[in-house]
């Protein structure tokens, strides 16, 4: 088994931003394993021990795909729905921004699935050998690559005096064995800076970045044969020749297991609306949820959606119009999908219906409404990559499924590089309630 891959800085960038937001759903923010307990640390099964958090990562010659299941508590065992037990056990560190009582609380519930490209995509180059027709699952900590790539850019921002704040004390979590702490002011701001330009469809390395650079990344055994993925950066001319190595311990997974980490099922939307991104709701949604735990989403296929909250003395509603619907793959106007009218989602006109009642119809003139009910926690934490990517995200929708879940659908631009999708579970509303 084998896997190599080069980077090149604006791809580090790139991954960087993406796994960021991620990494919170399932608490783990890099920190909360101290040196000496994660190199050399096994499970009962023998498996390396992950301190909350695990991600599943599939390699294959074309995709990398990532997925992510949020945790209660920051490090207790998989949620619901998904087999095969991620991050045993363990407390996840603190993550970053607003967190209450650890990411993993915000994240309880929520499943996010992401798939990028990889030969000419997010990899200059790669090499991927396996027995199991060249594809490798593993387990992984994320919030720990997140540290890793955040001290690879920072020794190739080395110029800009880039001070990594969120990496400081988790080096030795994540397994690093080297790493550059610089001096100076704006860490934070030039690494979100450096992002922004990277959708500005230049094609080029950030300006903040060293002249070309290259980040190796592989699957090697350390401390004595425990699976790890390695990140390294050779000498950088602008990082004052420091090179950087990180070795983050892994589990090892059949390929078949990844059957049981594939995106959840959902039914046709209700509603899909393709959001602004002149008008992110990030700031909207963490405002609202300041004063009202839930948030009660509207939306309508002509084009507005409302976040709306009931607190006590206090109803704020939130209106965005002038939105995009999106009409593929969008129930139709009998609410079944199936354009037959009878509401059966059959196709067949008659049956589902016999001594039952039919279901709620609206008019063919009127368009398509949904509300659903979030959890203010949920969907801030599903929105903080609008303060992370910028316009790396080419387009984002907002899919509204009734009483099932509201999924937002992000794909990166330009190129088509890949995508992320989040799955927020929402409450159950009674037809009263309903928009």
């Amino acid at each position: 088994m084998r896997f190599k891959a080069k980077l090149a800085p604006e791809h580090v960038v790139l991954l960087h931003g993406l796994i960021g937001p991620v990494s919170r759903l399932a608490g783990s923010g890099g920190g909360g394993v101290g040196a000496g307990t994660m190199a050399g640390t096994t499970a009962l099964d023998g498996s390396p021990y992950l301190g909350g958090g695990g991600t599943v990562v599939h390699l294959d010659p074309d995709h990398v795909r990532m997925s992510t299941r949020g945790t209660g508590g920051g490090g207790g065992g998989a949620s619901s729905g998904y087999r095969g037990g991620l991050g045993r056990g363990g407390a996840g560190g603190a993550g970053r921004g607003h967190s209450e009582g650890g990411g993993g609380a915000d994240g309880e519930g929520v499943a996010c699935f992401l798939e990028l490209r990889a030969g000419g995509g997010i990899f200059l180059e790669h090499r991927i050998e396996s027995a199991a027709d060249d594809v490798i699952v593993f387990e992984v900590d994320l919030g720990q690559l997140r540290v890793a790539l955040q001290s690879v850019l920072s020794a190739l921002q080395g110029g800009a005096g880039h001070d990594v704040r969120a990496g400081a004390g988790a080096g030795a979590g994540a397994g690093a064995q080297s790493r550059r702490r610089s001096r100076g002011r704006g860490g934070s701001a030039a690494l979100y800076n450096s992002m922004t330009g990277l959708g500005d469809g230049q094609g080029g390395a950030p300006s903040t970045l060293a002249p070309p650079s290259v980040v190796v990344l592989k699957l090697a055994k350390r401390n004595g044969g425990l699976p790890c993925l390695c990140v390294d950066l050779g000498a950088s001319p602008r990082g004052g020749g420091i090179e950087v190595h990180h070795a983050i311990p892994v589990r090892i997974m059949r390929a078949a297991e990844m059957q049981y980490h594939l995106p959840p099922r959902i039914s046709v939307p209700d509603v899909q609306l393709e959001l602004p991104p002149d008008r992110p709701l990030k700031t909207v949604v963490e405002r609202l949820r300041t004063i009202s735990p839930h948030v009660y989403i509207d939306g309508s296929m002509d084009g507005e959606l409302a976040l709306r909250i009931d607190g006590d003395g206090a109803s704020i509603n939130a209106l965005f119009s002038k939105l995009i619907p999106r009409f593929e793959d969008v129930k139709d106007g009998d609410g079944d999908g199936d354009g037959d009218g009878d509401g059966d989602g059959n196709g067949d006109g008659d049956a589902g219906n016999e001594g039952g009642e039919r279901p709620v119809k609206r008019k063919r003139d009127e368009p398509a409404r949904c509300t659903v009910k979030v959890d203010g926690r949920k969907l801030a934490a599903c929105l903080q990559w609008q303060g992370s990517l910028g316009r790396a995200v080419g387009s984002a929708v907002l899919c509204l499924v009734e009483n099932e879940t509201l999924c937002l659908h992000c794909t990166l631009g330009p190129g088509s590089i890949g995508f992320f999708t989040y799955y927020i579970p929402v409450h159950y509303l009674a037809r009263d309630h309903l928009g």
